[in-house]
């Protein structure tokens, strides 16, 4: 590396004789655009090419969610042991204030999702890193207000209506729990900015490794030093902070990372007007859909027979929620993909690889979906032995498939989404249709026309189906590039050629802010649909 000196500013630019590495391969690109290969032999190739790239990001992703969501319920499962109340406080504390926080720092931090896989396609490797510490500052600014909600959490439970024994056993597990919102500020930014580098593998790893300590010393301090409710809660923060060192270590060492990481820079400091907009944005658009099953559950407390009717979802929500692991392991996979084809400048590729992740994880839902049918009579018999219950939860079980299936293809079309830096517009998208048409039409047939929690849970189902057709019809209207001869066309995937657009937009958008302080070759890029040529 050599340094040179602009505007005042010391940096490492990266000079001609650095191996420089492909973040993209050309060769679906290449493949897509090959007119002396047959339509099946494009397709063939293609899709090879593709369906490689893509698990090769999607599984890892998945293990590291599921892993990280395993940390949290083992803590959980402990505290449960310890009696009733303790069981409650953590599951409130879990399930409720900490996957507030949890929501909003994980939707902010996709906006490094956005500008660092863009950044990466186009060779911009120097900015990786000032984005992640950008990034990093903000978050850490926004872990001070979810603080002061983790401290005065107690009177904020006993406003909700909580007895004054379970807010005040849930606040002293919250108040554990404060360093973990800043491990969260420093995580989810490091996350994304490997994942846009393809690097996943290490996240799965040093999660994997991570859990195993965790459930030891999670042991040690409710059995061997009685350190209670609080002392599990602060081991669950430490075990972050663990994980969020080892991944700042692997980029400090890794030759993969000698490129993106540069050292700490001072543009960190600049455009972060900016970038709170775009966060904020990626933070709605991913609170309003984790809030949308946390309100069915509130409505559900309002019918004549709650109990049943909250334990049939509870199991219901479990099952929703592992699978949905899966599609937020391919969201990350298609946020990826198409950010790096995008900034590389392969249209034909960025579309390519939305046809595919969208049908891999359609395929994958509809086969849990009918896994989930098939077991429709036995399956609530893993968490409950009640007879009720489990008739329930059959009853159910119809609107949980048609869920899994709406969830196989919605959370890939935000990652597109978020490849493609659309967040304040599906965030717009989420209020239309979940909160003005899914929950009002949930509330309707649930309460007024007495159908219960099927009521309720249809109609919120109608919100998801109708915001997930919008995000498909705005993808396939999406101008992706040139056209491309080959079967997907029907899509209108490949369009007219105008790739230049994303390049445009994201030097516009970062131009407003470090200019100055930027030579013309290190701005970066972001889209949004409004100006993507659906038409």
């Amino acid at each position: 590396m050599a340094l040179r000196e602009d505007d005042g500013l010391h940096r490492p630019m990266i000079q001609s004789t650095e191996p420089v590495p492909e973040p993209v391969s050309s060769a679906l690109e290449d493949t897509l655009s090959d007119t002396s290969l047959s339509y099946v032999q494009r397709l063939r190739r293609a899709t090879s090419i593709e369906l490689a790239t893509l698990f090769r990001l999607a599984a890892p992703a998945i293990i590291v969610y599921l892993l990280n969501n395993v940390t949290s319920m083992s803590t959980q499962i402990f505290c449960g042991h310890l009696g009733n109340l303790e069981l409650a406080a953590a599951s409130l504390g879990n399930n409720g204030v900490q996957l507030f926080a949890y929501g909003v720092m994980l939707g902010m931090g996709s906006a490094v999702e956005t500008l660092c896989g863009q950044a990466y396609g186009a060779h911009k490797y120097d900015m990786l890193g000032v984005y992640l510490q950008r990034s990093t500052i903000l978050l850490m600014v926004t872990g001070i207000p979810l603080m002061l909600i983790y401290i005065f959490s107690k009177p904020i439970l006993l406003l909700l209506g909580q007895s004054t024994s379970i807010a005040s056993a849930s606040a002293l597990f919250l108040y554990g729990l404060i360093p973990q919102i800043f491990a969260y500020a420093a995580n989810f930014p490091i996350q994304k900015f490997l994942q846009a580098q393809s690097i996943v593998n290490p996240s799965a790893y040093i999660a994997a490794a991570m859990l195993v300590v965790h459930i030891l010393l999670t042991w040690i301090a409710l059995y061997l030093f009685d350190w209670g409710l609080l002392g599990a809660s602060l081991i669950l923060s430490f075990s972050w902070w663990v994980i969020v060192v080892a991944q700042f270590v692997y980029i400090l060492v890794s030759d993969r990372c000698k490129l993106t990481w540069t050292g700490f820079n001072v543009l960190a400091f600049s455009g972060l007007w900016d970038f709170v907009k775009l966060s904020a944005a990626s933070a709605v658009m991913l609170c309003l859909e984790t809030w949308y099953f946390q309100i069915l559950v509130l409505l559900a407390g309002l019918l004549e027979n709650p109990e049943v009717a909250l334990d049939s979802l509870a199991i219901c929500g479990t099952i929703l929620g592992w699978v949905f692991m899966i599609s937020v392991g391919f969201n990350a996979a298609a946020s990826v993909r198409v950010s790096n084809e995008l900034g590389a400048g392969h249209p034909k590729s960025a579309a390519y690889a939305v046809v595919m992740v969208t049908l891999s994880s359609f395929i994958i839902a509809v086969i849990c979906a009918v896994v989930v049918l098939a077991l429709r009579h036995i399956i609530s018999y893993a968490f409950t032995d009640g007879a009720t219950v489990a008739e329930a939860v059959s009853e159910l079980t119809p609107l949980l498939a048609i869920s899994i299936v709406l969830n196989g293809v919605q959370p890939v079309l935000s990652g597109v989404a978020v490849g493609c830096g659309w967040q304040a517009f599906v965030a717009y998208v989420n209020v239309g249709c979940y909160y003005v048409v899914g929950i009002p039409l949930g509330s309707l047939l649930g309460l007024k026309f007495n159908l219960g929690v099927k009521g309720i849970w249809s109609g919120m189902l109608g919100g998801t189906a109708m915001q997930t057709l919008i995000l498909l019809w705005v993808t396939i209207r999406t101008d992706w590039g040139k056209e491309v001869g080959i079967p997907f066309s029907i899509f209108c995937l490949f369009s007219v050629s105008k790739v230049e657009k994303a390049r445009t937009r994201l030097d516009k958008w970062h131009q407003k802010k470090i200019e100055p302080l930027l030579s013309d070759g290190e701005e970066t890029q972001m889209t949004d649909p409004s100006s993507q040529g659906h038409d």
